[in-house]
């Protein structure tokens, strides 16, 4: 069986220009997922997809195999997929891979086994697609309706029950996700076919956006690094 993982990684970004260069604990942020990939046993190979020398000659630097990304994959709205595919017909020449995971630059908090647990689940559930979330059954969450009212999602507000009672929904978290080939392929989409869930805290479920968000990935890493010191 063949697994690859693909880190897509554009060198501009609107919310926080140079973003996944930028060091965090002294390691370029695109850094941390090529570590965590690289660190997965299941995984043979880790591709970094970038329109950005500087980007790829960190990847090198790391580990990772760079792969050039077209300008028309590196648009703005331009979807990851593109990027994924594109790697695909760059690297399987005869050597067809089973399952692509796709790591997020922009998500640098992950445990060490998260990646390799989430492949042994999609395995043994026979799932196509599988996504990283965060459970959030203890929020009472609200929307504007079409008239631009407000009304509740998951709970009655006359009828208001206790938070561990209400419906337990997901977040998206956009750490990881794992996609058999063939269903990449043929959907153009991250997700598709039977899918399955690798459940995250909130602690590992930070996207860098802005600089708040970096700041805040960075004491949180901080944290971990001090308290798995502590233990030693």
């Amino acid at each position: 069986m063949r697994i690859i993982s693909v880190i897509p990684a554009k060198g501009d970004s609107k919310g926080l220009p140079g973003k996944n260069v930028m060091k965090i604990l002294d390691k370029p942020l695109v850094a941390w997922s090529i570590e965590h990939a690289l660190n997965t046993k299941l995984i043979n190979q880790v591709y970094v997809s970038s329109d950005s020398v500087t980007i790829l000659d960190i990847a090198r630097d790391y580990g990772a195999e760079g792969i050039l990304r077209p300008a028309e994959y590196a648009r703005d709205d331009s979807p990851s997929e593109d990027a994924l595919l594109h790697v695909l017909s760059k690297i399987e020449d005869g050597d067809p891979v089973d399952y692509v995971v796709f790591l997020q630059p922009t998500s640098p908090i992950r445990a060490e086994d998260d990646i390799e647990k989430a492949i042994k689940k999609i395995i043994e559930e026979g799932a196509d697609s599988l996504l990283s979330v965060t459970p959030i059954k203890d929020h009472f969450k609200w929307r504007k309706n079409k008239t631009g009212e407000m009304e509740p999602i998951n709970y009655d507000f006359k009828n208001r029950r206790p938070r561990q009672q209400i419906e337990e929904l997901y977040l998206e978290n956009g750490s990881f996700y794992i996609t058999k080939t063939d269903v990449l392929k043929k959907e153009r989409n991250r997700l598709g076919g039977k899918i399955a869930i690798y459940e995250m805290p909130k602690g590992r479920s930070f996207q860098i956006d802005d600089a708040e968000d970096f700041e805040a990935c960075e004491y949180l890493l901080t944290k971990m690094y001090e308290r798995e010191n502590a233990k030693q």
